[in-house]
């Protein structure tokens, strides 16, 4: 069984394979009993969000681990990927903006993935 961090570095190498945009990773470990880290990236159309949950399910599943749910595929605006400690949402500009994870979220550490994320722990 992979370690969360790693889990976590596989989870975003996967958004960056397909070019998901401004992926910004959160420790909630803090904050929340709910997952240790959240991912929040960004996609340009309905069909990048699914290939980028898509891509997320695969690679995790390759690398032996888990996926709980994937949720949001029917409208694509929006996909949440839960692979237990790590949350992945995958959504369109316009609904990031409304939704404002990071404003929501903004007592936990954020980090800009740069191909090779720093995970603080």
């Amino acid at each position: 069984m992979k370690s969360t961090e790693e889990l976590l570095k596989i989870a975003v190498a996967a958004l960056e394979d397909i070019k998901a945009n401004d992926i910004r990773v959160m420790d909630v470990s803090k904050l929340t009993s709910l997952c240790h880290y959240m991912i929040v990236a960004s996609a340009d159309s309905t069909r990048q969000t699914k290939a980028l949950a898509n891509h997320v399910h695969e690679k995790v599943k390759a690398a032996g681990e888990p996926i709980h749910s994937i949720e949001g595929e029917q409208t694509g605006e929006w996909l949440l990927v839960d692979l237990g400690d790590i949350i992945v949402h995958i959504m369109q500009p316009a609904i990031r903006s409304y939704y404002d994870l990071e404003g929501l979220w903004a007592d936990a550490a954020w980090q800009t993935s740069q191909k090779s994320p720093a995970v603080s722990g």
